[in-house]
Parts: C-alpha cells; sequence; structure tokens
C-alpha cells in the first residue's frame, strides 16, 4: 500500500512536474499596480493582455469610490452568516432582483463564488434518475459538477449539434425507463477558443425533445448582446435557456455570481443548494460594489463599444499579419502556433523580457502536444497604439519561432 503523501510526491501531475522551473513566472505571475492595460511584472512595466476586465470597470472611479465606502461603512464581515440564517440583506435582494431583470429572467440567486456555484447548482438541479448531457470542451467548473452526478452522463463533440441529438435520442430511451428528466449544458461563450455555443440550434431542439437548457455565460455577461444581457441575447434566444449562469469574476471585475431561471426554480436553488445554505453570505461590502457595476453595464454603453472597437482591430489585424486565430466570436482572442512546452517558454520569456508584452500561454495538456495558444484579452481600456505595437511584435517572435530560436531540451530558465 502506498503512502498518500509519497504518491503526491512522486506524480506532480502534468503541469505540477515542471512548479520548479516555472513558478513565479511561467505559472502563479504576480502582476502588480493597478489593474489595467500596463502592470508591472518583476520590476518592469508590461503591456497586459491576460486580464478579463473586459469593460475597464476594475479602476473605474465611480466603482473604486463605491467599493472603499462600501468598505468602510460595512467591512467585509457584515453580513455574518449564512443567508438563510442570519446573513440576508435588502441590498442581497436588491442585487437578485436587478440582476433577474437585467438577463430578462423571473429571479436570480447569488453565488459566493462562479466555480463553486456552478458545481453546486448541478449538484443541486439532478437526482440519480436524470441525465445530463454537456459540450466537450465545457469548463472545468461545469465538468467537476457533471462528476457529482449520480445519473448518466452523455458527452457531445464540441459544438456538434447533430451529436447532441443523438445523445438527447440515448438519453430519452433511458428516462423512459428511470422516469427521469434531461439536463443540457453548454457555455455562451467558450473562454480558450473564443467561440460561442450554438444556443440558438440548441434551443431549436426544444421543438423535439423534452430538456431544460443551463448556460454558462461568465464570458458573455456584459459583453454580447444588444444591452450587455449576454449570449442568449446576442443569438435571440434569451427566452429559451431555462438556467442562465452569470459571474462577476470578468466584465464585473469582482467576486460572485449568479444564477437566473423562473421564479420557482431560483426558490428551489435558494433553499436546496447546499453551498450556499452552508456558507457564510456574499459580504455587503461586494454586493455593493456589484451594483454599482450592474449600474453602469446597464447605463455606459460605451464601454461595450470601445471594447469590440479594440477587439475588432485586434482581431482583424491579427488575421491580416497572417496569424491564425481560430473561429472566435468573442473578445477573447487566441493565436494559435505551432512547437513544443520549452519553445512556448522560450518565446514568453522573450516576448515579456524584451518586448515588454504579458499575455496567457496555453500548452499541453489543455491543448494537444505541438500546439501553443498565446491568449489575450483586450478590454476597453487598451488603445489601438497598443493593438499595433503588438501585432508588430507578435510578427517578430514568430519569425524566430519559425527559424528555430526557440528551439530546446529544457523549459526556459528563469
Amino acid at each position: 500500500m502506498k503512502d498518500l503523501f509519497e504518491k503526491l510526491r512522486t506524480n506532480r501531475g502534468p503541469i505540477g512536474q515542471h512548479a520548479k522551473e516555472s513558478h513565479g513566472y511561467f505559472t502563479f505571475p504576480k502582476l502588480e499596480g493597478e489593474i489595467g492595460p500596463r502592470m508591472v511584472f518583476r520590476g518592469k512595466e508590461r503591456l497586459n493582455w491576460s486580464l478579463n476586465n473586459y469593460l475597464g470597470l476594475a479602476n473605474h472611479p465611480e466603482v473604486r469610490a463605491t467599493d472603499a465606502r462600501a468598505a468602510a461603512d460595512y467591512g467585509f464581515a457584515l453580513p455574518m452568516g449564512a443567508r438563510m440564517m442570519s446573513g440576508n440583506s435588502n441590498a442581497h435582494e436588491q442585487l437578485e432582483a436587478e440582476l433577474a431583470s437585467f438577463v430578462q429572467k423571473q429571479d436570480a440567486i447569488l453565488v459566493n463564488f462562479g466555480y463553486q456555484g456552478m458545481v453546486s447548482a448541478i449538484d443541486c438541479l439532478v437526482d440519480r434518475h436524470d441525465v445530463i448531457i454537456y459540450d466537450a470542451e465545457a469548463h472545468a467548473c461545469i465538468l467537476d459538477g457533471v462528476r457529482l452526478h449520480m445519473g448518466k452522463r452523455f458527452v457531445y463533440p464540441h459544438n456538434d449539434i447533430v451529436s447532441l441529438q443523438k445523445q438527447l435520442d440515448r438519453a430519452v430511451n433511458l428516462i423512459k425507463e428511470t422516469d427521469g428528466s434531461i439536463l443540457v449544458i453548454t457555455e455562451g461563450v467558450f473562454g480558450m477558443r473564443g467561440d460561442q455555443g450554438k444556443l440558438k440550434e440548441i434551443a431549436a431542439l426544444k421543438k423535439h425533445y423534452s430538456f431544460r437548457l443551463f448556460v454558462d455565460d461568465a464570458h458573455g455577461i456584459g459583453v454580447m448582446g444588444r444591452t450587455g444581457a449576454g449570449t442568449g441575447e446576442e443569438q435571440d434566444v434569451q427566452e429559451e435557456i431555462d438556467l442562465y449562469f452569470g459571474t462577476f469574476a470578468k466584465s464585473f471585475a469582482l467576486i460572485g455570481g449568479f444564477i437566473a431561471a423562473d421564479e420557482q426554480v431560483v426558490e428551489y436553488l435558494r433553499y436546496n443548494m447546499r453551498s450556499q445554505i452552508f456558507a457564510k453570505a456574499l459580504p455587503l461590502a461586494l454586493v455593493k460594489g456589484a451594483l454599482k457595476r450592474l449600474e453602469l453595464i446597464r447605463t455606459q454603453h460605451q464601454f461595450r463599444a470601445n471594447l469590440w472597437k479594440i477587439t475588432h482591430a485586434l482581431q482583424d489585424g491579427l488575421k491580416k499579419a497572417g496569424f491564425d486565430i481560430g473561429v472566435t466570436q468573442s473578445p477573447v482572442t487566441p493565436v494559435f502556433l505551432n512547437g513544443s512546452i520549452p519553445e512556448a517558454t522560450n518565446l514568453i520569456f522573450d516576448l515579456r523580457e524584451n518586448f515588454n508584452i504579458f499575455c496567457s500561454m496555453v500548452v499541453y495538456p489543455v491543448v494537444p502536444k505541438g500546439i501553443i495558444i498565446l491568449r489575450l484579452i483586450p478590454t476597453a481600456v487598451h488603445t489601438l497604439e497598443d493593438v499595433k505595437y503588438t501585432i508588430d511584435a507578435f510578427s517578430k517572435i514568430v519569425g524566430k519561432l519559425k527559424s528555430g530560436k526557440y528551439q530546446a531540451d529544457k523549459i526556459a530558465a528563469v
């Protein structure tokens, strides 16, 4: 029998095996200073494309003033206790009502963290008689929620509607025996490649199948759609989304999230979702901050307009320069390159140290071996000059990559 800790020491995982060489630089880097397009990394200012501060609200003066005032007025302890017992407030209920109205649903429930909220919502909604069908490229929080499910779960290849129909056929035949239900889970915007979930096509299947649709719109809320109400609004199927999930971690530049649905569904979640029943309520200071952010998202449409101006300039410029950015339909901008993990680390080192550009690097096991993704997140507070400088720099580093200047046996020493 193996000792548990010895097993952990000998198998650090696909990313953890590089911890000694990468920690603090390629993994767990420390960005310092005011949140924005330029931040300090290891003592030097870098042009930053790595934060989901889509609308630039993190340092908006009204947001900062509200956060400071709320922290001074309430601290971060109030309310003390779980919502059901002693942690409720008028502000919590106001935020839930305003969020529900914004995404065109009857009611909403706050969750303390987006990841935890999705996991616990899935666990709460289904029982062992039900079937979950989900997209193969769904976020880790969805996958972890699905793993808790005691019943059957079927996966379909990313955005493959024909395969989804086949899984629905399987599920329909199965629940005839179990008297169960079907829950389909997908995303509004997929955060790695930037493409949208095929919500319109999925919603159309409701004419032929009886299922409920749960959409994680973490990257869509505040960004997609005519008013920023999300990807369902973008595709004109918001009313067909039965459970809408939004997080504050992206466009709101905060912590927390919410689930919006019909009033009776939200009431069920409110009284049965264990992570909220047994967890301390979201601090009132954060709730007040979320209310201000929501107000700005609803009323200051220039933030979203500028985000899309920068997004189009970046994506059109990259494509014109010959870069492969995949099939993104959102601000998420992946740049696909070919190379090994050591080449990727040398490239990123060069990009950060010699061009002063900070962006995220994605390699195996997140993507197949031999693929490198440089993931850029444009925001409303970037400039067209930032875009031009970045495309010029990328053209230079790709030339080095193709000429073999980044080849190595080990990841870059930092």
